[in-house]
């Protein structure tokens, strides 16, 4: 099949949520990569779990082990533009042709799999997917984000070097749970047997949970609060600027993106890069290199010009909250005019209010992506009207940035967030036709 035929395909497995409810998930996951030849056991690997910032920290420790010299592989999700990124080797994605001939090879083993234990869901098939590729181009390590939770998560399938829970907040709480405690519960499911599980969780009950079942299973805890020191820095301009401290090392880090929360993601990274074998581990230098050059599209992503435009995924109360806050540290003295699509089955009335200290006005959307329904923006616009604060309710999204853009004063930031698939759409309208006369920062 060609790359329109395999994501035709691909769109026509999506139902995760119903796949994830099936106590049996992680035998058909199992059952499938065997009918593969488990490709993930071909390298060693690195499982990123948490509710917020696995995606960044998983961009950074791939980003320090291919400064090091090591051949990286990367799986996260979800993408922005294309499926193909949620299988890259060194930054760069599979190439259409390639993803289409790996999906076409894996169609016999979907197959005797669907025979068996049901039809792999389209999470599953692009993790599988991913797995192959890695192991078809030999690389030397693989950095995998969890999907939802980690118990029963298609990624729970590795034996990694080294685990971590970034942090733990309320979200898909449907499935993983309506209490921090809950979630951490479900997520502390990826720990292992004598594999060191690296937390950042700032939540005491969640944290208790998690040193609960990695002493139950015999992992190694490792807090980020108790085993790094993080000293930030003057930084002028787009970055930041901070020093990370281990009882190992110490790191001087520039990162190029926005938002102080991320000092927390490179801690945690760090302190996880650390736990690997001394043959994958990367020294210092090789980490500040890799840092230096991370890029981590539509999180705190930040376009110069008037307006300027920044872009981040926030689509539960826990990443809303940190975008208010990182907002407030780097344009203490700016006005925001948002532009908000937020998914059905989200908490938007929470994600709206983390945003109601702000100096804001809002403008609430929609996105039009297959096997995903948006919240109509009239009904974010009422939910905000009820917290006190003013919005307009406009279904195109790209007529919503462009009336956020013609009524933008002087001092306002335009900030597109809610969903990723919103955040998708408009970051990539934004890269064809303003980049073009204002460039990226």
């Amino acid at each position: 099949m060609d790359f329109g035929r395999a994501q035709a395909y691909l769109l026509g497995t999506i139902n995760e949520t119903a796949s994830r409810r099936e106590p049996h998930r992680l035998d058909r996951m199992r059952a499938f990569l065997r009918e593969l030849g488990d490709p993930q056991e071909c390298y060693p690997t690195v499982h990123v779990g948490g509710t917020s910032g696995k995606g960044s920290t998983s961009t950074m420790i791939a980003a320090a082990l291919q400064a090091s010299g090591v051949r990286t592989g990367l799986h996260t999700k979800p993408h922005l533009r294309s499926m193909t990124e949620r299988a890259r080797i060194d930054g760069l994605s599979i190439a259409q042709e390639r993803f289409a001939e790996l999906l076409t090879e894996m169609m016999p083993a979907i197959e005797r799999t669907t025979a068996a234990h049901g039809r792999p869901t389209y999470y599953e098939t692009l993790l599988a997917l991913a797995f192959a590729h890695f192991a078809r181009e030999r690389v030397g390590a693989a950095v995998i984000e969890v999907g939802i939770g980690g118990r029963l998560d298609g990624t729970n399938v590795l034996r990694p070097q080294v685990c971590i829970i970034t942090n733990v907040g309320l979200d898909h709480t449907e499935i993983l749970g309506d209490t921090l405690e809950a979630i951490a519960g479900d997520k502390a499911g990826i720990a292992k047997p004598g594999v060191p599980l690296v937390s950042a969780v700032e939540d005491a009950g969640a944290r208790r949970v998690i040193e609960a079942r990695c002493a139950e299973v015999g992992a190694p805890f490792v807090h980020v609060l108790d085993a790094t020191r993080v000293l930030s820095k003057d930084e002028p301009g787009y970055g930041q600027a901070f020093a990370v401290s281990t009882a190992r090392a110490r790191y001087e880090i520039a990162l190029p993106v926005l938002g102080t929360f991320q000092e927390r993601n490179a801690a945690t990274a760090i302190l996880a890069l650390e736990q690997l074998g001394a043959e994958l581990r990367p020294s210092p230098d090789a980490v500040r290199r890799g840092l230096a050059n991370v890029v981590i599209p539509g999180r705190m992503e930040y376009f110069a010009g008037f307006p300027g435009v920044v872009f981040d995924i926030a689509h539960n109360p826990d990443k809303a909250s940190h975008l208010a806050a990182a907002l407030r540290s780097k344009f203490p003295d700016r006005r925001f005019a948002f532009v908000i699509a937020v998914s059905e089955g989200k908490d938007a009335r929470a994600i709206v209010r983390a945003f109601s200290d702000l100096r804001a006005r809002f403008v609430f959307t929609t996105f039009a992506t297959a096997g995903r329904v948006a919240t109509k923006p009239q009904r974010l616009a009422s939910l905000a009207e009820a917290q006190g604060l003013w919005g307009s309710a406009i279904s195109d999204p790209c007529e919503a940035l462009a009336v956020a853009r013609r009524n933008a004063a002087a001092d306002e930031i335009i900030v597109v967030t809610g969903s990723t698939f919103v955040v998708a759409e408009l970051r990539e309208w934004w890269i064809e036709n303003a980049v073009a006369r204002e460039p990226a920062r």
